[in-house]
Formats: structure tokens, sequence, C-alpha cells
């Protein structure tokens, strides 16, 4: 069913790489990738993010942001977006995608949009972390 996931954000330096290895992680037979819809492109992972990801198991350390294109739209079998903004921006740049395309909040109560916390305080990476986890882990059942 959903074999190939990519996920966006951004700048595919802070939420998008984390949310990547959290699929990774509990899909380990499934493709997932991501991107940025404004990628700053061969950048790392944001240090806040990468930190918060090493001290949950996770290793984002090879990463290197890639600019999302609409190749990659139509690989994918799901396309996870962090906000509604980038559910509407996906579409734009490819009609065709925009009933594969789902918020990653999906399953929370209320959908959030994960805010981006490029440029904030390591609490609010935190915070973001901690919604990326309980995204992904509504998301993996789903997705098995």
């Amino acid at each position: 069913m959903f074999n190939h996931i990519l996920v966006l954000c951004t700048g595919n330096i802070c939420r998008s790489p984390v949310a990547e290895a959290m699929l990774k992680a509990g899909l380990p037979s499934k493709a997932v990738e991501s991107a940025g819809l404004g990628a700053l492109v061969d950048h790392p992972s944001e240090p806040n993010a990468a930190e918060l990801a090493r001290q949950a198991g996770l290793d984002v350390s090879e990463h290197k942001a890639r600019q999302a294109t609409t190749a990659m739209f139509r690989n994918a079998d799901l396309i996870l977006v962090m906000s509604e903004g980038q559910k509407a921006r996906v579409a734009e740049l490819d009609p065709t995608a925009s009933g594969k395309t789902m918020l990653i909040g999906h399953w929370l109560p209320g959908r959030p949009d994960i805010p981006d916390p490029y440029k904030k305080s390591r609490e609010a990476f935190a915070h973001v972390h901690q919604l990326l986890e309980e995204a992904v882990t509504a998301w993996l059942p789903r997705l098995k």
C-alpha cells in the first residue's frame, strides 16, 4: 500500500529529517525519504534537532538537505507535510499529488500543524520533537 513515503518541511533541516528517521525506525521495510519545499540544500540537520534525535536513539548525522521535486512527489505513495500551507504548496506544484498528501499531525487531536522551530529556542525544538514523536507513533500502525 504505502511503500514509499516522502516527508516534507520547509528547509529539510529541522522537522522532516527527524520525522524521516522516526518513520524509518518504525517501518524498516518501507522506503522513507525527506526533502524541503524551500530546502537549505546540502545543509546538515540543525544542531538542536540532531541532538534531540540522537537522544531519542535516532541518527541524522549523515543528513543533507534536498529540494523537493515533482519527481519525488510522483514516486511517493504518501507525502507527509507539516502544515496546511505545505499541503497547498504541494498541490500547487503538482496537482496530481494532492490526493496522497496528508498532514503528519493528521491523527493527533485537533490535527495540528507542526510548527517550524528554525532559529528558535531549544525548548521550541523539544516541543516540535515531542509532536513529531506523537504524530509518527499515530501513523505507524496505519502504515505497517
